[in-house]
């Protein structure tokens, strides 16, 4: 079913863009039939209520968060008027946006969290590599997650491209996972290398990462599932390499084959070692 991984990623990276069912099955490689089908098995969702849910409630969460201009929110939301905006947003939640904005929080809304599905076996791996990388200076969006769902990060690095004005950042680009807390939460940040800190876009977070040593493993597969070569790099094959990690951010690198369109290309996953 890597149909609905590619759907659902698609969904999640393109969501600030007009998308209809065919744009959605064209991505994932198969019919807009085929795709309807798969995708109710596998997360009980149809394909355009998911799109429609996840939109409302980006929406919901940008209006919670001050938003001035509610038609700008509607626009972003694929919806052509104040109205029709307002209809839809009030049959999904039971409150206007005027409301929600008021109110300033998302309680009592019933929002709808990205889905991941998981369905691609980690890549076999012949050998880890060891690499000095660094010092690196990083500008870009930062964001707090569970660290057992991180299934937001797509969006988020549309969030970057848009704010670069669609341009993707000059590869390599990088995913740091920067801090975690015994809670479970982590922070993730996607941004671009900058050689000095006049470099980042008003708003941009920046991180300075100390030049290492890494162990590095590749993911060819789709990004859908580089939650799976994560798992293994971390249960399996360091620990059978005889190389020790230490407390400091790891990463993942996306060099130039990576497609930003399709989810598709190498990207390289990094480990800080002794």
């Amino acid at each position: 079913m890597a149909a609905v991984q590619r759907a659902l990623w698609y969904i999640e990276s393109h969501s600030g863009q007009a998308l209809a069912l065919t744009d959605v099955a064209r991505a994932a490689g198969v019919s807009t039939f085929h795709l309807s089908r798969l995708f109710q098995a596998a997360t009980g969702w149809s394909v355009v209520r998911y799109l429609r849910m996840r939109r409302l409630s980006q929406a919901a969460a940008t209006l919670a968060d001050g938003a001035t201009d509610i038609l700008d929110v509607a626009l972003s939301a694929g919806y052509g008027s104040h109205e029709a905006f307002t209809r839809a947003f009030r049959d999904a939640f039971g409150r206007t946006p005027e409301e929600v904005r008021k109110q300033a929080s998302l309680d009592g809304l019933d929002t709808v969290a990205p889905l991941r599905v998981i369905e691609e076996p980690a890549p076999a791996l012949a050998a880890l590599r060891v690499e000095t990388i660094g010092p690196l200076l990083l500008s870009g969006v930062s964001r707090p997650y569970r660290a057992s769902d991180t299934a937001g990060i797509p969006a988020q690095w549309q969030d970057l491209f848009g704010q670069l004005d669609g341009r993707a950042p000059t590869a390599p680009a990088y995913g740091v996972f920067a801090a975690g807390d015994d809670d479970g939460c982590v922070e993730y940040l996607a941004g671009h290398p900058i050689s000095r800190l006049a470099e980042a876009l008003p708003g941009h977070h920046t991180l300075r990462l100390a030049q290492r040593r890494y162990a590095v493993a590749r993911h060819a597969a789709h990004i859908g599932s580089i939650p799976l070569t994560w798992r293994a790099m971390m249960d399996e094959w360091l620990p059978a390499s005889g190389l020790r990690a230490i407390d400091a951010p790891d990463f993942e690198r996306y060099d130039a084959s990576f497609d930003t369109a399709t989810g598709e290309g190498g990207v390289d996953i990094c480990v800080p070692i002794e």
